[in-house]
C-alpha cells in the first residue's frame, strides 16, 4: 500500500482513558506503539482543560520515547502547551481557520467530514487531511451525521487528494476493502483499546493494511 506523501501514516490510534476497557491508557499506547500504530490522536471528553493537558502530558511522554506523532482531539490550548505534533477538530469544535490563526507551528491539521459541502468550505481548505467519520457506524460515536460506507468514501476520494482516514467501526474484516476504495490510513478505538493484546492486535491491522 503507498504511503501518501504528506500523511505517511496508516495505522491511527484514537485513545481516550475511558475506552480503554482492559489497561491502562499508556500502557495501551505504548503496546499499540510497539504493534505497529503510526500516529495517536488523543481523545478526552467532558474533562477540564487542566486535567486533560496533565494526561496529554504523560502520553506525549510515551510518544516522544518512539518518536510517535501526538495528535489532540479538539482542546487547541492542550495541544499548543504539550507541543502536540497537531490537532484534529469537527464540524461542531474550533474552526481549522481558528487553530492556522493561532497556532502557526501545528504540523498537521485533521478535519472530521461528516457532509460533502464541507469539502469545499474554507475549514476544509486549512485542514492538512480528513477524517471520513465515520465509514461505519460505531458505538464510540452517537452523534452520527453520515454513515459514509464504501461508496461514500469512494466519492470523497474522488473530490479531494488529501489524505483521508477512515474511521468507524474499523476491524480486520473491513480493512482492505477501506483501503482500496481510497484511504490512506485506518483510525481505530475499540479494536486496540478493548483488546486483552493491544501490541498483537495493532500487528494484526498493521499487516492487514500493508498487505491490502
Amino acid at each position: 500500500m503507498t504511503r501518501h506523501p504528506l500523511f505517511p501514516y496508516q495505522l491511527y490510534l484514537v485513545i481516550s482513558e475511558e475506552s480503554c476497557t482492559k489497561l491502562n491508557y499508556l500502557a495501551v499506547a505504548e503496546e499499540a506503539i510497539r504493534g505497529g500504530v503510526d500516529i495517536i490522536q488523543f481523545r478526552e471528553k467532558n474533562i477540564d482543560t487542566a486535567t486533560y493537558f496533565k494526561k496529554a502530558m504523560s502520553l506525549k511522554a510515551i510518544t516522544d520515547k518512539y518518536n510517535i506523532p501526538l495528535i489532540i482531539n479538539d482542546n487547541l490550548t492542550v495541544a499548543m502547551r504539550v507541543g502536540a505534533f497537531g490537532i484534529h477538530v469537527g464540524r461542531n469544535d474550533v474552526s481549522p481557520i481558528v487553530v492556522r490563526e493561532k497556532w502557526h507551528s501545528c504540523r498537521s491539521l485533521g478535519y472530521s467530514i461528516e457532509y460533502l459541502t464541507q469539502l469545499l468550505n474554507e475549514e476544509a481548505s486549512a485542514a492538512d487531511y480528513f477524517g471520513v467519520s465515520p465509514v461505519f457506524n460505531t458505538k464510540t460515536k452517537k452523534n452520527t451525521v453520515t454513515e459514509w460506507g464504501i461508496e461514500g468514501l469512494r466519492k470523497i476520494r474522488k473530490l479531494t487528494e488529501k489524505p483521508l482516514i477512515a474511521i468507524g467501526n474499523m476491524h480486520l474484516e473491513n480493512v482492505s476493502s477501506v483501503m482500496k476504495a481510497g484511504a490512506d490510513c485506518i483510525a481505530v478505538v475499540s479494536a486496540i483499546c478493548t483488546s486483552d493484546d493491544p501490541r498483537q492486535a495493532a500487528i494484526e491491522l498493521k499487516t492487514k493494511i500493508l498487505t491490502s
